[in-house]
């Protein structure tokens, strides 16, 4: 089974920059957006044999999620069943036989992490939901999970300790993530790869100097971690500030 996960940064954007094109080539079982930046009649996306589910936030042109599914899933629900954190369409969740499959766009703790009080909320209501499923069935979850986890997770860690998406508290709260019963598929491959990231900044000529962080993670149920494959960061596939993530898995 292939896996694909990809913050597009408004697809309306990336459909103007190829991304049908793209999702087409891919040939993905699954195929996860995470910033959609849209509301419900906005675009018409033609997706042949998948099936489409949409989570939108309140607020327009911002955030948002959504999954395209060869397989059509048992249930499919939206959000985390917490209403102080189900305003953004930040979390689908798709049950199928064997596994849920979750995608997810967690929040950014902005500039002088004016956000970050919240985020810590967000992490502990994020986590107990994800492990909740996880007593039921497998869960593989995918997303943009705005932190690098470890310092060989971005260009230049150094100068980023305390910026939003590399301060302790978030690392922090990864790890108890993993700790919860999951791996991160990429570094389960290739533990001490250096150089690649899922996501530049537009600023100073970052993707040409690959100055970029991995934010984008396939996480996978430690019980069902033998049955990856492979995982891929596809750094080379433009469109967006971020790069396509994938996971190979047999199941």
């Amino acid at each position: 089974m292939k896996l694909i996960s990809w913050n597009v940064n408004g697809i309306r954007a990336a459909v103007g920059k190829g991304f049908e094109e793209y999702f087409k080539n891919a040939q993905a079982d699954i195929f996860a957006i995470q910033e959609s930046k849209l509301q419900e009649g906005q675009i018409n996306l033609v997706t042949e044999n998948y099936y489409q589910y949409w989570n939108y936030a309140e607020k327009k042109g911002y955030s948002g999620t959504a999954v395209f599914t060869k397989i059509k899933p048992i249930n499919v629900f939206y959000g985390i069943g917490k209403e102080e954190h189900d305003t953004e369409g930040r979390v689908i969740t798709l049950e199928f036989e064997s596994f849920y499959y979750i995608t997810v766009y967690s929040p950014n703790s902005q500039s002088k992490n004016a956000r970050l009080s919240y985020r810590m909320e967000w992490e502990d209501a994020f986590r107990e939901y994800v492990v909740k499923l996880d007593l039921k069935k497998p869960v593989i979850l995918c997303g943009d999970l705005n932190v690098a986890h470890k310092e060989i997770d971005l260009k230049n860690p150094k100068t980023n300790v305390g910026n939003a998406g590399f301060t302790n508290e978030e690392r922090e709260k990864f790890t108890k993530l993993l700790e919860s019963g999951f791996v991160d598929s990429f570094r389960y491959f290739y533990p001490d790869l250096e150089g690649i990231y899922s996501w530049w900044s537009y600023k100073f000529n970052a993707r040409k100097n690959n100055a970029g962080w991995r934010i984008d993670y396939f996480l996978v149920s430690k019980k069902i971690a033998d049955k990856m494959k492979d995982a891929y960061i596809y750094t080379d596939v433009l469109g967006s500030d971020h790069c396509p993530i994938a996971l190979l898995i047999d199941i």
